[in-house]
């Protein structure tokens, strides 16, 4: 099957964006602010591990939408206060309209606080930092040249996995490292493809 290509279109405001952008108004604010600049902090890394696994088969906007409820279920993504919940709080958040109710993700969300626990500040990061292109790949100018899964997000889905994580493949793995920076899946004129 081939993947039709979608250049970068022009949002509200003329400029040019990733095409998955243009759907909302949260995507866009997302998509300008936030995806593919660099995030750094095992904190933040975890939460956006978190999510991106909660992502796994839905929207990316029922994540981004569900984001602060996910905030306050999981005491702000904080690694050693989530580290803490019990079978209490794993009870809580499957009630917990304001995220998504699903027990093998908020089982793995808890049971990945507690391996991260016990780790050196800075751990996660430089393991996660440490699967990032060594160079660059050319900018694509369709969707279709944006991969799914690289040799380096497939390397970091294993080195999560033999650490003990859970809920990391390859694919989940590949939309961290776009979302966090580690790759510029920017098309090549979308307007934050060179944006700081």
């Amino acid at each position: 099957m081939t993947v039709p290509a979608v250049l970068a279109a022009p949002g509200p405001d003329g400029a040019l964006r990733c095409p998955w952008a243009l759907a909302t108004e949260d995507y866009i604010a997302y998509h300008d602010e936030e995806w593919g600049r660099p995030v750094h902090g095992d904190d933040a890394l975890y939460e956006r591990l978190c999510l991106e696994a909660f992502q796994s088969g839905l929207s990316w906007l029922t994540i981004l939408r569900r984001r602060e409820g996910f905030r306050a279920a999981f005491a702000g993504f904080e690694i050693a206060a989530v580290a803490e919940f019990g079978e209490r709080d794993a009870e809580r958040l499957l009630a917990d309209e304001a995220i998504i109710r699903n027990r093998m993700k908020i089982e793995a969300t808890l049971a990945n606080a507690k391996v991260l626990a016990g780790w050196e500040p800075g751990e996660l990061d430089r393991l996660i930092w440490s699967h990032a292109p060594a160079e660059p790949a050319p900018a694509p100018h369709s969707t279709s040249e944006v991969p799914a899964v690289t040799a380096e997000s497939t390397a970091l889905a294993k080195a999560l996995k033999k650490a003990g994580l859970r809920f990391v493949g390859p694919t989940t793995a590949y939309a961290l490292m776009q979302a966090c920076g580690l790759v510029n899946d920017h098309l090549s004129a979308c307007a934050s493809r060179t944006r700081g």
